[in-house]
């Protein structure tokens, strides 16, 4: 039997739901009951929850057929919060594709327990038209959707999907209109940087934003503090590249980048090692930047030595990509997602590949090693379409 989220069960598939199901869907998802049945007979409620929280995330479409108590229990937030306290949690890979219509269709990885391969399963999409240049991160169990432009009209606008029930929610707007921002979390907040114009001293103030999710408002960042003149003329550019590393946000531009340290409010210019290598998507695992160059190697930049690794271990079994790679931290692993060469289906279909890779560092002078715990073909697409962002939620 295939496994797929049970909050996806009973789902039109992601082409066709409309905002009014996904509205619905929100309604119900974030209101469960406030009185579980009994779960288990002969055993107290606390004492079942305490048991079924530590099942694998794999076996809970099975443990949701088994009754409706169970159901009921597998779509509340008192079931995470109690996965969450007993460190049962598991990283969860959502992926976001652009198809052909040109809508944004959302995805999530997850693993057959018969058969151990794994497949991506289809989540309602987004509620509102699809946007270009979005800025995606992930707080809590939550991934943000930041912006983006409309018919080329930059738009303020936020949403949040809750990956514990697969369901949209609208967040607060921005001050100003972005599209192609930077955007990282920091202490639980949400900072995003550039994507608009500062043509006016208005638009300019608005330049840097951060989003506090308890407040649920935004305020400006003060980014007129900067002792380098060059920094004025860089907060004109869009941001193709961003990463938290050490609770410090990088972000990139065409040929420049900027840190921000949130903390002491404190602006620098990204390193010229980083600047000079870092020009695609990437993520960051125990405070290396992990990113792949143009001929699909993967690379590592370590912040404490400022400098480049290649990453080793990978020579034999990971196919290269050149197109459409981007990668999360899963969990403390690499997970890497890449457009393959076209299938055997029906129009030429695209094969989505992921690998996921355990990376660590070696000897005393930092190297970086790789090992491949699977890669394999986990979807196909119509050609033509191409993969937007993947980010990791632990749940």
């Amino acid at each position: 039997m295939l496994c797929i989220p049970y909050t996806t069960m009973n789902l039109p598939s992601s082409s066709t739901t409309d905002s009014s199901s996904a509205a619905t869907a929100s309604t119900s998802a974030t209101n469960p009951p406030t009185a579980l049945p009994l779960l288990i007979p002969s055993l107290p409620n606390d004492l079942a929850m305490n048991c079924l929280a530590r099942s694998p995330r794999s076996h809970h479409v099975i443990l949701s057929l088994v009754s409706r108590a169970f159901r009921s229990l597998l779509c509340s937030s008192l079931f995470y919060s109690s996965r969450s306290l007993l460190h049962s949690a598991e990283p969860v890979l959502y992926l976001s594709l652009r198809s052909t219509n040109p809508s944004l269709l959302w995805f999530t990885l997850i693993q057959n327990p018969n058969s151990l391969k794994y497949s991506l399963i289809p989540v309602p999409p987004l509620p509102s038209p699809p946007c270009i240049g979005s800025a995606f991160v992930s707080l809590g169990p939550k991934i943000y959707v930041i912006g983006g432009s409309i018919k080329d009209i930059a738009s303020p606008k936020v949403w949040a999907l809750d990956c514990r029930f697969n369901t949209w929610e609208s967040i607060p707007s921005m001050r100003v209109g972005r599209e192609f921002a930077a955007a990282g979390v920091v202490d639980g907040k949400i900072y995003v940087f550039g994507g608009c114009l500062v043509d006016t001293w208005a638009r300019s103030k608005h330049w840097a934003e951060v989003y506090d999710p308890k407040k649920q408002q935004w305020e400006s960042i003060d980014s007129n503090n900067s002792n380098n003149s060059s920094f004025y003329l860089f907060r004109e550019k869009w941001m193709h590249a961003s990463a938290v590393i050490n609770d410090r946000i990088y972000a990139m531009a065409d040929r420049n980048g900027v840190v921000y340290e949130p903390r002491r409010g404190r602006w620098e210019e990204v390193e010229s090692e980083l600047d000079l290598g870092w020009r695609g998507r990437g993520c960051v695992i125990d405070g290396v930047l992990y990113c792949y160059d143009y001929l699909g190697k993967i690379r590592g930049f370590d912040v404490e030595r400022g400098e480049w690794r290649d990453l080793k271990g990978l020579e034999k079994g990971l196919p290269r990509f050149l197109c459409g790679a981007t990668m999360a931290n899963f969990g403390g692993k690499l997970m890497v997602v890449w457009e393959g060469k076209e299938g055997k289906g029906k129009g030429g279909d695209v094969d989505i590949w992921c690998a996921e890779i355990s990376v660590e560092k070696k000897g005393g002078d930092g190297e970086l090693w790789g090992k491949i715990e699977w890669c394999d073909v986990v979807h196909s697409i119509s050609k033509g379409s191409a993969i937007v962002h993947c980010s990791s939620v632990t749940l």
